[in-house]
């Protein structure tokens, strides 16, 4: 863990090495492509969900037992696919590219920049919905990105670990709630992948918000936390919209089409450059409260 942490702290995701989560995207596009037509299609998408999962899992599995007999290849091997698993890094130099855009004034590269990490339309953002769909990506990708997979790492290992990001991939490919998803990605989104960030979500909200304490943070969780549309999404970003003491959510387009979301947070102000700084420095510290708490639950168990 300490590790894939530190190789993730120092260069995140290597655009041009092999990736597990590459792969995962390309045999669930083949997938897609060969069952999501005609008819039965719920029936077809929750077959496909399940055994991509639970094959992911086999072979992680497998992986490590092979491995068990040598310790050191087994750290090497672990400590790799733990890097995979996790992208903080990643998360927070994606923010900063956005960041940078706005910073310099350029609304049409801004918009561009921050289309490559939300799902809604950014050609006619302003400077302030722009810097406020970061803040809500920032919040909600701390939780699945980083602290679920961490979650799962600390209760199944490398294998439990990836098998999360399969479901985490898949949701982000074929959870979209339209025609052609609507139904075969039913069960991966709304039975895998909400079941999945249950735990992790109100972790990752309570971690921000405990440590150190936030009351405005903790007022704002419960006020807000069920008014996001994902039964998960709410508790991060309403913790972080409370901390920061501004508002998430409202009207914007998807796919083409208006959704009216509904608020998140009391405070209707411009959201500002110190904003984006501070979001960032809480996705790094609540990722290392997660890792320690993960070492000293680990060590004290070991003890017994």
């Amino acid at each position: 863990m300490f590790i894939g942490i530190t190789l993730d702290s120092i260069i995140g995701d290597p655009y041009r090495m092999p990736h597990p989560i590459r792969l995962f995207g390309k045999v669930i596009s083949w997938c897609d492509r060969r069952f999501n037509y005609g008819m039965h299609r719920k029936v077809k998408g929750t077959i496909v969900a399940l055994s991509l999962v639970a094959l992911t899992f086999m072979i992680f599995y497998l992986i490590s037992f092979s491995l068990r007999d040598n310790d050191i290849l087994r750290w090497c091997i672990e400590s790799i696919f733990f890097f995979f698993g996790v992208c903080n890094h990643s998360l927070i130099k994606e923010a900063w590219k956005v960041e940078r855009e706005v910073n310099k004034g350029d609304l049409a590269i801004a918009r561009r920049q921050v289309g490559y990490i939300v799902g809604r339309d950014t050609s006619n953002l302003s400077f302030h919905q722009i810097r406020t769909a970061t803040l809500e990506t920032l919040a909600e990708n701390l939780s699945d990105g980083v602290i679920a997979p961490l979650f799962f790492y600390a209760i199944g290992g490398i294998p439990l670990m990836m098998a999360y990001k399969m479901i985490n991939t898949l949701d982000s490919m074929i959870g979209y709630k339209n025609d052609k998803y609507g139904d075969f990605g039913w069960f991966a989104a709304r039975i895998l992948d909400d079941g999945a960030n249950y735990i992790p979500a109100r972790l990752t909200a309570f971690i921000m918000v405990l440590l150190p304490p936030s009351l405005r943070g903790f007022k704002s969780m419960q006020k807000y936390a069920r008014h996001h549309s994902s039964p998960n999404s709410g508790y991060p970003e309403s913790a972080l919209a409370g901390i920061l003491d501004c508002q998430f959510g409202g009207p914007n387009i998807y796919h083409g089409k208006l959704v009216n979301k509904p608020y998140i947070g009391d405070n209707p102000r411009e959201v500002t450059h110190s904003d984006i700084i501070k979001a960032c420095i809480i996705n790094a510290k609540t990722t290392a409260i997660m890792v320690f708490l993960i070492a000293l639950i680990s060590t004290f168990i070991s003890c017994f």
